[in-house]
């Protein structure tokens, strides 16, 4: 866990990798429960009697935003911001979503600090890249770049 204590420490990180979450499993209960929070209930995530049959993965995948989801959880997972104020979601730059979540699978946040730009009197506009891992895959499950505003 890094812990940044104000705007000119997470400034001097930039482009550096911040860390490497701990594993999470996505399984059936949590895709259960995005479904039910979205209204997204296709078959393909929610019926696994249907997916072992019909589906190529022969499971049900999770939702590509239940993915997405856990950036801020990622993020929050390698790094501390000692003394700040609030945080704001400003959004997203990029996304990809270059390989499935299976039910059951296990993913990481690999966190890196891509970009930031001073916002006064003393904010801070972070760009996090983050490539969601899959244990045991290659590719990525997501690559997303989440814009913060930090506030100290």
């Amino acid at each position: 866990m890094r812990i940044f204590d104000r705007p000119e420490a997470l400034m001097a990180a930039l482009g550096e990798e911040i860390g490497v979450g701990e594993w999470i499993t996505v399984d059936q209960a949590m895709i259960d429960r995005f479904a039910e929070a979205t209204g997204d209930h296709q078959w393909i995530h929610v019926d696994p009697e249907r997916a072992a049959r019909e589906s190529p993965y022969g499971t049900t995948v999770a939702h590509g935003y239940l993915t997405l989801s856990l950036v801020p959880r990622f993020i929050a997972d390698v790094r501390r911001l000692e003394g700040l104020r609030l945080s704001l979601n400003y959004g997203l730059d990029r996304v990809r979503f270059p390989a499935p979540v299976l039910s059951g699978a296990r993913l990481r946040g690999r966190v890196r600090l891509a970009a930031a730009s001073p916002v006064p009197p003393r904010g801070l506009r972070v760009t996090y890249g983050v490539s969601v891992e899959l244990d045991g895959q290659d590719k990525p499950a997501c690559l997303a770049e989440a814009v913060v505003l930090h506030h100290w």
